[in-house]
């Protein structure tokens, strides 16, 4: 485990391993780094991978008052810490983050695994979820936080989330809930950010999963055909929840 500062002060910690070309990995929602550790191992056999703990998750600090600049600027602290170049990885709304960061200097690929953007207004989470996941943390409801966000913004069943909290892993998805508000706040209204997806120049693969949700592969089409040099790969078989072993191939034949 390693530190680097970002501009504001706050620590950030991320693991290296590998050798190679540097790759950095960017988590989604309600995770830590922990998540991308089975993609960072089999990325290793060909790539220096930064697998890090975006602010408030793990070890790494959370300096407030928070903003999604602060996110990017911990990613160029990360590519600092790589040696000042480097290929991005994200996935779901650490996607969108990673999109953000794209033109910070040194990106030099960018993939984006199922960035959560809805086309369809009527769809989308709640306008005022990023102040009710605040609001419920602040209440020491963090718990309730991270059921809405199941419910609320990610849309999963309400028999799933209340089987969750019966889960041994519930506590994990607890002591994440203040994160909860960051990962809304970058997603903004949840719409396709237009303007962005233009301006990025760097080469950028757009992954989704055959068995995920329609308005993924809705999104997905739209970003990838928006993007100036823009690809666009499905993965047979996959959910959102993508296997890693499925995953990096796609990935280091893309940042190779």
């Amino acid at each position: 485990m390693k530190t680097i500062a970002s501009a504001d002060g706050t620590a950030i910690a991320f693991e290296q391993s590998g050798d190679g070309p540097a790759v950095i990995l960017v988590s989604g929602g309600s995770v830590s780094r922990s998540s991308n550790a089975p993609l960072a191992d089999l990325l290793a056999a060909q790539f220096t991978v930064y697998n890090y703990d975006r602010r408030g998750r793990g070890p790494s600090g959370d300096t407030q008052p928070y903003a999604p600049q602060r996110e990017v600027e911990d990613i160029a602290a990360v590519v600092d810490a790589a040696g000042g170049s480097a290929c991005l990885y994200g996935s779901s709304s650490g996607a969108a983050l990673a999109l953000m960061a794209a033109t910070l200097p040194g990106i030099t690929r960018l993939a984006l695994w199922e960035p959560p953007f809805i086309l369809d207004p009527a769809a989308r989470p709640p306008a005022d979820a990023a102040q009710t996941v605040h609001d419920l943390v602040a209440a020491d409801r963090r718990g309730d936080a991270a059921e809405y966000f199941m419910a609320r913004v990610v849309g999963l069943p309400p028999e799933f989330v209340a089987h969750a909290r019966t889960q041994p892993w519930w506590a994990a998805q607890e002591a994440l809930a203040h994160t909860l508000e960051y990962d809304v706040t970058i997603m903004g209204d949840y719409s396709l950010p237009e303007e962005r997806l233009r301006a990025t120049q760097v080469p950028t693969l757009v992954i989704d999963g055959a068995d995920s949700a329609a308005f993924m592969h809705a999104s997905a089409d739209a970003a990838a055909a928006l993007l100036p040099r823009g690809q666009r790969r499905t993965l047979s078989g996959q959910n959102h929840n993508v296997a890693a072993p499925v995953l990096a191939p796609v990935l280091a034949e893309f940042f190779r």
